[in-house]
């Protein structure tokens, strides 16, 4: 089989086990994202009456996104969907990754559509962990030999 078909095969498969747990409503839809090497798109969609709420992308007329396919235009699409969904009245989405990754531009659009009212993902490392109190204290330092000093050799 031809690795191209095989990799869109597996893409495929993937798409369908992360959406067989997602369903929206009208209350809480899904917010389903595209990505491709020069955009990202996202829509909230109503799996019951099969209708599209709300959707945005860097690809849209009248951005000034220069380059679509980064974390900035990911971030910038998010923050465009929680604006529409707040507009529409809903507050929470389940979110729906696709084949993709949590990571990189999907993760960036997850976080931006979060932290501008639209809740859909839980934020736990949003903020950085403040460090435990044995590792913020300084550690001792080592006391460097002296050049003619040997120290003892492990034997074995």
């Amino acid at each position: 089989m031809d690795a191209n078909k095989l990799k869109a095969q597996q893409g495929q498969r993937r798409k369908y086990r992360v959406r067989a747990a997602i369903r929206g409503t009208a209350a809480k839809p899904r917010l389903s994202v595209f990505r491709s090497n020069l955009h990202i798109y996202a829509q909230l969609i109503d799996d019951e009456n099969s209708v599209t709420l709300a959707a945005a992308s860097s690809s849209d007329k009248g951005d000034k996104i220069e380059y679509g396919g980064n974390v900035n235009a990911a971030t910038t699409v998010g923050k465009k969907l929680a604006e529409k969904a707040k507009a529409k009245g809903i507050s929470q989405a389940a979110f729906d990754r696709g084949e993709y990754r949590f990571h990189g531009r999907v993760k960036a659009l997850a976080r931006a559509a979060t932290e501008a009212g639209l809740v859909c993902t839980g934020l736990t490392d949003a903020a950085p962990k403040a460090p435990k109190e044995a590792a913020a204290a300084p550690a001792p330092k080592k006391e460097k030999k002296a050049k003619g000093e040997k120290g003892e050799k492990p034997q074995g």
